[in-house]
């Protein structure tokens, strides 16, 4: 297993009215993160805040290229983000115990934090369609470049993970600085992975490792 130390490039916030961050998404303009009764937007490339949406928003964020999803309790929303309209509801997988959320190949992928595992599930109606076991506690989840990454923080310590999408092995950890903690995860589908940083009130980019060639 290869692991490294996390290189933080940029830290964005705290920022106004937002005390948590829970999940992050990236819409490949903005950043999205969830506050707890809101969704903000931030540019990333000055920190300035862009928007906010008054919604229930507990733990994960993702976006479709056109839709936010996020999970408030033990549901998911899918949300207009022109207008904030939540458009449809669907069940939680963890019911309640859900934390990260990611799109890829036309599906919600959910992490279920204490559960240790993250469902692929269909994002018409919730149901389930695969699910991997990690060896770790999921906070964020994200894929980028064919790899499934998630967050894992327990008490001080806290990483980004790579894992096998098949067997969940774990093939690669980045170490966060101790007390540095990952809430939420989501590449930029580049060199950045932007991390939540729970009730630090922060999101930090961490560069992503390079790929073995």
């Amino acid at each position: 297993m290869k692991r490294s130390e996390a290189e933080i490039i940029q830290i964005y916030g705290p920022f106004p009215g937002a005390d948590q961050v829970h999940g992050v998404t990236f819409d490949g303009r903005n950043v999205w993160f969830a506050a707890g009764d809101t969704i903000n937007a931030f540019d990333p490339e000055n920190g300035a805040p862009v928007r906010s949406i008054d919604v229930a928003a507990h733990a994960g964020t993702a976006f479709d290229g056109k839709h936010l999803f996020q999970i408030a309790e033990d549901r998911i929303q899918k949300i207009d983000p022109e207008t904030g309209k939540i458009l449809a509801t669907i069940p939680a997988p963890g019911g309640g115990g859900d934390s990260g959320l990611a799109w890829a190949e036309g599906t919600l992928w959910v992490g279920q934090h204490r559960g240790r595992k993250i469902h692929q599930i269909d994002p018409e109606n919730g149901a389930i369609l695969r699910t991997i076991e990690s060896k770790r506690v999921v906070t964020g989840v994200t894929w980028v470049d064919g790899e499934l990454w998630h967050g894992t923080w327990e008490g001080d310590e806290s990483d980004i993970t790579r894992i096998d999408p098949q067997t969940g092995a774990v093939l690669e950890t980045v170490a966060m600085p101790t007390g540095m903690g990952v809430s939420g995860l989501e590449s930029d589908g580049g060199e950045r992975f932007f991390c939540g940083g729970g009730p630090s009130g922060v999101v930090r980019a961490v560069r992503r490792p390079k790929r073995a060639r």
